[in-house]
């Protein structure tokens, strides 16, 4: 069996004041009107036997909305107490399955376009994952972006992962031609992803598997769950193994993570040539005007307006971090 594990924990920091807690960038309609959540199951299902929805319990209602208005019948949720990073989500998805199962893991925030090269990159991870490796999916650059993190690969040997680089070591990468976007999706059978986890975290499996034998029907246990180092399954497993392939991918791709990749977007779509000189994204229905200003983007919400510079577009998290700190219900 081909199961889709959905990672759709996130809050979506750098979207504020778009992204809230209560409301995260995955279940905003901003896609022609669907949210990333409802296209993220429109386009596996195609290619899978059935998904697992892994969510907290803050936003886990949002997900079960949205399942019940698609055509999904097999489907389960694990709902975490409190998110303790990939690692261990990917692990709670992988015991619930059989050793052999494999798991397509995609996280429920990501924008991707072109349907057929997108499934030929999933059924080429499956047909390696069959062999027992793990397998990842990278996109080819298409600029030297900052945000997002690298792999740098010899044919599907995946050589190093890279931290997200500054704008220099970016254009380098860029011009070396060995490295790729880490879109932060895999393929690996469940059983080979807990051999692995087992192997290089053994501390976050144990808490993990403590955690999944102590829970109650879809809910995992607060106190056990505190337990899980909350750590990356980048830094868990897959910097760590020698067991790793890499496919690059043959479609468009993005985390829609910072307002600078939605101007992206939504220039690519407009089917204008001509570039936009701002970006005003607002709930109000507000007429807006910029008089010799631009690259500036502006959003609008009912309770907070954010101006930002188009390249200073990944610091809104910075915002996200004070506002925790000085005015948490800005946040809710």
């Amino acid at each position: 069996m081909i199961y889709n594990v959905i990672l759709s924990g996130g809050i979506g920091s750098r979207l504020w004041p778009l992204s809230r807690k209560s409301a995260p960038k995955q279940y905003l309609p901003i896609i022609d009107g669907k949210s990333m959540f409802e296209l993220t199951l429109d386009r596996n299902k195609a290619i899978s036997d059935g998904c697992i929805i892994v969510g907290n319990k803050d936003n886990h209602h949002l997900s079960q909305q949205a399942i019940a208005n698609s055509n999904i019948n097999n489907y389960s949720f694990i709902i975490e107490a409190t998110p303790r990073n990939t690692a261990a989500a990917i692990a709670f998805a992988c015991f619930g399955l059989a050793e052999n199962d494999i798991a397509i893991v995609t996280p429920a925030d990501h924008m991707i376009t072109g349907c057929t090269q997108y499934q030929q990159s999933m059924e080429e991870g499956i047909a390696l994952a069959e062999q027992d490796v793990l397998v990842t999916f990278g996109i080819r650059p298409s600029k030297p972006e900052t945000g997002y993190g690298y792999i740098e690969k010899a044919d599907n040997r995946v050589l190093s992962f890279r931290e997200k680089p500054d704008l220099e070591t970016a254009k380098g990468f860029l011009e070396n031609g060995s490295f790729l976007w880490n879109s932060g999706m895999f393929c690996f059978k469940a059983g080979v992803y807990i051999k692995e986890l087992q192997l290089h975290a053994p501390t976050v499996y144990e808490a993990a598997y403590k955690t999944w034998c102590h829970r109650s029907g879809t809910f995992m246990p607060s106190s056990e769950t505190l337990e899980i180092p909350a750590i990356s399954v980048d830094y868990a497993v897959m910097e760590r193994s020698a067991n790793l392939r890499v496919i690059e991918a043959d479609f468009k791709w993005s985390d829609l993570g910072s307002f600078d990749a939605i101007w992206d977007y939504k220039e690519n779509i407009s089917g204008n040539n001509k570039a936009m000189p701002n970006l005003v994204i607002a709930t109000q229905n507000k007429h807006v005007e910029f008089i010799g200003l631009e690259n500036l983007i502006l959003v609008e919400t009912n309770d907070a307006i954010l101006v930002i510079p188009r390249n200073q577009s990944q610091k809104v998290k910075e915002i996200y971090d004070r506002l925790e700190l000085e005015k948490p219900a800005l946040l809710q």
